[in-house]
Formats: structure tokens, C-alpha cells, sequence
């Protein structure tokens, strides 16, 4: 089993009068100078943990999710997608609200709504079963606490145990309220990681190299570059790249999620979850995975908001 965890929210998203069942509100926004937002499921770990249960992957999600109606919505989310939920905490805490806005070339921008929040009061949870193999870590929830700090100390008990360990910082740097702070967090991280997945802004924005990185510990470090595809870095001292595919794009919400599900997922598929394997890995099957990312990537910027694709999809 692959658990993804981290913080599960409602994304509002700009919407326009082609998407609104009711035009009629849409006008009434637009004429009051705002600009009418729609509620979409959201929230990296949670668009991870439903890419994974699309296409097929055993996975549960470990969280804690509010008791309010937009809180109900992402539980049946993720039942939906197949995901086990035995594992997400409930408090009668607010539901996190993220405003997205889009620019025009699809890129999404974000403000957020965090204070008093039920996922950042998640607490760890007794040790996981043995069958868990992997893990994935990410986004909000390690940079918010005192959430972050319960999601760290999870991360490092089961890499300690040998879970292979999945990392996807996401910066969201409106929420860092002290960046170098941050950087040396994200570095004291690296010895527990086994898979390190991060856009070219994060990496502009962590300051530092893949093979820095790698030499901190990582197995492997994956590189995205947008519509320009993947490069994977690894310990062996090795570099692959794939290109992108190409889609008209929409809107990029849950692109490097999407990455995040498809390079899991592909791992698994090949028994390939752990630091050894990975080892063992060469041109070939590292161009299988980053393509298969790559492409599954492509559809889920294709539509608005985050919606991965399915397995079917992708044959």
C-alpha cells in the first residue's frame, strides 16, 4: 500500500459563464467587480492520493479532514477514487480555503485561508501497518503548524523503517513566514527521503542542485519543467530527460500531483518502491516512468481544476 499524507482543502477557482449552471449569479459577480469562484477538491497530497486510486495503485490517505459539508465533499472524494480512509482524522475545525487565480498562459497562482484550520492540527498516528511500502509527503501541510511538525516526525519513523519515503515540497511561499528557516528544514528532510519530486520554481526557490541534494540522501531526484517534460537525476550519478506532450492547456491545478501519482505508481507497478531498486534502474525504465508521468500530466492540465486521469485513459 502507498499512503499519501498532508493536508486535504477546498481550491476556489475563477469560473467563468460557459462553466456556471447559473449564468445569472456569474453576471451578478462580474457586475459587482468580482470575480465568481467555483469549489473544487483540492490540496497536493489529496489530488496525489486520488491520482494514485484512479490509476489503480493500493493507497490510503493519513490527514485530518474538518466535520463541515466541504469536509464531507473530500471524503467522498476519495471514495470515489477507491482510496482508503481509515486513517484520516476528523475535528470540527474549518475546512483550509485556497483562492486560486489564473494567468493566461494556465499557471495558477494562490492565496490561502489557513487560520484554525482542521488539517493543521493532525496528529501522528500510531505506527502504520507493515504492508505500507511508500509514503508521500508534501505541499501546506510541511509548512504549517503545528501540523508540520506531526507530518516530519512521520516521515522520519517510517523511513527509519525502511518505507520508501516520497517528498514533493510544492512551495507555496506565502505561507513560509521565514524562508531560510524553511530551506533548512527542507534540508534536514533529505536523509529520509528516498524519491525527491520538485517543479523548476521550487528548485530555483530551495536553492541548490540535484546532485546536492542527492548527496544528502535521496535515491533519486526528479526535475519538472512544465510543458518541456521531466529529467531525472540519480545517486548513480545518471540524467534522463523526457519531453512534454503537448495539450492545449486550462489550467495547470494538480499538474505536479498528478507527477507525483504517476511516478509512484509506475514505481509500484514495476516493484520498484524502494532505494535498492532504484539503484537498478537505467535509461529505459526510468524513460517508461517519466513518460508515463509526462503523459498523465498532459491530460490533467487539459480540463479545469485537478482532475487526474483515470487508468483507461492512459493506455
Amino acid at each position: 500500500m502507498i499512503v499519501v499524507a498532508g493536508e486535504a482543502l477546498i481550491d476556489l477557482v475563477p469560473q467563468d459563464s460557459a462553466d456556471s449552471a447559473d449564468s445569472a449569479d456569474v453576471a451578478d459577480a462580474a457586475g459587482a467587480g468580482l470575480t465568481p469562484l467555483a469549489p473544487r477538491l483540492g490540496g497536493g497530497p489529496y489530488n496525489t492520493a486520488v491520482a494514485l486510486g484512479r490509476l489503480g495503485s493500493p493507497v490510503a490517505f493519513c490527514s485530518r479532514i474538518s466535520q463541515d459539508a466541504f469536509g464531507e465533499a473530500l471524503l467522498d472524494g476519495l471514495r470515489a477514487a477507491e482510496v482508503d480512509v481509515a486513517y484520516v482524522q476528523r475535528g470540527a475545525e474549518p475546512t483550509t480555503l485556497a483562492v486560486a487565480s489564473i494567468g493566461a498562459d494556465g499557471s495558477a497562482g494562490y492565496s490561502f485561508y489557513v487560520e484554525g484550520t482542521a488539517d493543521r492540527l493532525f496528529a501522528v498516528p500510531r505506527r502504520l501497518p507493515d504492508d505500507v511500502r511508500a509514503m508521500s509527503f508534501g505541499t501546506c501541510s510541511l509548512a504549517l503548524e503545528p501540523g508540520a511538525s506531526a507530518y516530519e516526525e512521520l516521515m522520519r519513523r517510517e523511513a527509519a523503517r525502511g518505507v520508501f519515503t516520497a517528498l514533493d515540497p510544492n512551495i507555496r511561499a506565502g505561507l513560509i513566514p521565514d524562508a531560510d528557516a524553511y530551506r533548512a528544514r527542507f534540508k534536514s528532510w533529505l536523509p529520509s527521503v528516498t524519491l525527491l519530486k520538485l517543479s523548476e520554481d521550487d528548485a530555483s526557490w530551495l536553492g541548490g542542485t540535484p546532485r546536492e541534494w542527492l548527496a544528502s540522501g535521496p535515491a533519486a531526484v526528479v526535475i519538472t519543467r512544465g510543458g518541456e517534460g521531466l529529467t531525472v537525476f540519480t545517486r548513480e550519478g545518471d540524467e534522463w530527460s523526457v519531453p512534454g506532450e503537448a495539450v492545449d492547456v486550462v489550467d495547470t491545478i494538480g499538474a505536479g500531483d498528478t507527477v507525483n501519482a504517476a511516478l509512484l505508481h509506475g514505481l509500484w507497478a514495476r516493484d520498484a518502491l524502494s532505494a535498492k531498486a532504484l539503484a537498478g534502474f537505467g535509461a529505459d525504465s526510468w524513460g517508461e516512468v517519466l513518460r508515463f508521468a509526462a503523459r498523465a500530466a498532459a491530460v490533467t492540465v487539459s480540463r479545469a481544476g485537478a482532475e487526474p486521469p483515470y487508468a483507461a485513459e492512459l493506455v
